[in-house]
């Protein structure tokens, strides 16, 4: 069954139609890159999220010191120090050092010593990852040393990079 010539051509235009439009409908299902914080934002919430690892470092070292120490416990704590170690580099973007008119503790050689800075910041990932399996595993001797570890991590970074308040 062959279709005459005026069949073909609306069918051709709707399909036209459709190949333009599609874009354009696909358009607002992508997603758009995240805007960087304002320096304000970014201050306060990585004020947040070291007092949150700091929390967590806690809790893990609590149960530690405890008779019965508690493994759930200690494995959300780990957890929590992990994931928030993830994000905090991006929480430093340029213009949200004590320049920008928020209190800060960040030192300005975060910025212009950045490769330092995000290295120090990978060490706490690796190391906070580690301390997650280790904890999985229960051997309380393991997690006290990697628990030391991870907070001489936080320590080092501290000392280059954070002033003291």
């Amino acid at each position: 069954m062959t279709k005459s010539p005026s069949f073909r051509r609306p069918m051709l235009a709707l399909l036209g139609f459709s190949l333009i439009g599609l874009p354009m409908l696909a358009g607002p299902l992508t997603a758009a890159p995240a805007a960087a914080p304002s320096p304000k934002a970014a201050v306060v919430a990585r004020q947040a999220g070291y007092k949150k690892m700091g929390a967590a470092m806690k809790a893990l070292n609590d149960q530690l010191k405890s008779d019965a120490p508690a493994k759930a416990a200690m494995v959300a704590a780990a957890q929590t120090i992990a994931a928030t170690a993830r994000d905090q580099s991006r929480l430093f973007p340029a213009g949200s050092g004590p320049t920008a008119g928020v209190p800060t503790d960040a030192l300005p050689n975060i910025w212009t010593d950045r490769a330092t800075f995000d290295g120090q910041m990978a060490k706490l990932v690796v190391e906070s990852g580690k301390l997650v399996g280790i904890v999985n595993g229960g051997n309380a001797d393991a997690i006290r040393a990697q628990g030391k570890a991870t907070g001489g991590t936080c320590a080092a970074c501290h000392r280059q990079f954070r002033a003291d308040s």
